[in-house]
């Protein structure tokens, strides 16, 4: 993990609630987070439909958190949810950690509210969606991330209608 000293835990800022992104009102854009490809979903201002829009691959995750921060700026998002990616037995390791300074840092770049949304099982589904349309090769690549930022947002607008 080449550059990820530059930005120290303690200097960065504490991550909302799923509450706090609720309260919120307008797009939520959701990520699923990753070291070469990082997918991007954006949801409709009613919250009703999440859209995939697409992967960045700037390389590294600072550059990969700025670049976040300005999709969500150009996207006009009022929030962002970060896949956390938990085991099946809801443990937490050394990736989620690393989604979770990820998720501080793009809080910091773009002043939006930001929360983690456990993401077990997305890549599997969109696997299997995958591999039901047929989907193969260098396409596969490019859209599974973006498939699985798809799901991500979709599962936690479903979760937000019904939190209180």
């Amino acid at each position: 993990m080449p550059e990820n000293d530059t930005i120290k835990e303690e200097e960065l800022t504490v991550l909302d609630s799923l509450a706090d992104i609720k309260a919120s009102v307008g797009k939520i854009m959701s990520i699923d987070f990753g070291d070469v490809r990082t997918g991007l979903a954006i949801c409709d201002a009613s919250r009703f439909l999440a859209s995939g829009i697409g992967y960045i691959s700037p390389g590294g995750i600072e550059k990969t958190a700025a670049a976040v921060a300005d999709a969500a700026k150009e996207n006009r998002a009022a929030a962002i949810i970060v896949g956390l990616p938990v085991n099946m037995d809801g443990s937490e390791g050394g990736r989620a950690a690393r989604c979770r300074k990820f998720a501080r840092m793009v809080k910091e770049l773009s002043g939006l509210p930001v929360a983690m949304f456990d993401e077990r099982m997305t890549t599997m589904t969109a696997s299997r969606y995958l591999n039901e349309t047929n989907t193969r090769g260098k396409k596969r690549k490019g859209v599974i991330d973006t498939l699985s930022a798809e799901i991500i947002l979709q599962n936690c607008l479903d979760r937000l209608k019904y939190l209180s």
